[in-house]
């Protein structure tokens, strides 16, 4: 192989890379540290992907998802859609002057690594306190769960990971990125011999698009993901098999009844 490329990388983290290319790719890795640590990661974040959220898979598709009611749903929109089209040309003459001047914001990191950054931040903070690590405590998680939820305006409830050896210290509210509503809910959660996990929500992104990501910093880690309804990135220092488990526990809790779910709490 004269020259490796990103999308090689990753098809040889995917196991997709033909057998004819594995030795050289092998060997390339061998003798560069950088890349094969990159490739590490990779294959790290796809084994977390499929932990968490393989059993989604075998989900059946909701009604809301089935084809014939999102071209319906398409055939709907587009026809809105031509109503705006004579004012878009005007725009766009104006948005290629105005675009010269907006070109950083082109080059802005996604918003998933700016919530992970949020909630890893977040994180650290709050680990740390003892009489001042929640606003509200667990004994109280109705009151809780009911601020929050209109807070975020979505119903957020309060995942139950005793399972996985963990119960809930409380929560508190958070001020965060604009373009997820700008509120953030933590919640945080502890085991029996003091260490802790906090989850960060957030309300849906304006696509409402899902992704999920796998992330390591100084130490900590971070699964994330996002729906329709939700962002939500659950951080701790807990050896990654563990973190796997309660993230996908909290994941399983926090998206039961997305699709057709009831109204929020109001209170």
């Amino acid at each position: 192989m004269s020259e490796i490329t990103r999308d090689q990388l990753m098809a040889y983290a995917d196991g997709q890379l033909p057998e004819p290319e594995r030795a050289a790719m092998e060997a390339f890795l061998a003798a560069n540290p950088d890349a094969a640590a990159d490739v590490a990661l990779l294959q790290r974040q796809s084994d977390a992907i499929r932990t968490l959220f393989g059993p989604v898979g075998a989900e059946t598709v909701p009604a809301r998802l089935k084809p014939r009611r999102l071209a319906a749903e398409m055939a709907r929109r587009r026809s809105r859609n031509w109503g705006w089209a004579a004012a878009a040309i005007v725009l766009v003459g104006l948005g290629l002057g105005a675009g010269w001047f907006a070109r950083p914001l082109f080059d802005a990191q996604p918003i998933s690594a700016t919530l992970i950054a949020d909630a890893i931040h977040a994180h650290a903070v709050y680990v740390a306190e003892n009489r001042h690590a929640v606003e509200v405590g667990a004994d109280d998680s109705e009151h809780l769960s009911t601020w929050l939820s209109n807070r975020l305006d979505t119903t957020l409830g309060m995942p139950d990971l005793g399972t996985e050896g963990f119960t809930l210290v409380g929560g508190r509210l958070l001020p965060g990125t604009e373009y997820a509503g700008g509120r953030a809910a933590q919640l945080m959660y502890e085991n029996t011999i003091k260490q802790r996990i906090t989850i960060y929500v957030t309300s849906a992104l304006a696509d409402g698009a899902p992704a999920y990501q796998f992330a390591s910093y100084e130490g900590a880690e971070a699964f994330y993901w996002a729906n329709a309804r939700i962002t939500c990135t659950v951080v701790g220092t807990l050896p990654e098999e563990q973190m796997r488990a309660v993230a996908g526990s909290v994941y399983r809790q926090l998206t039961e009844g997305d699709f057709g779910a009831g109204r929020p709490y109001r209170g």
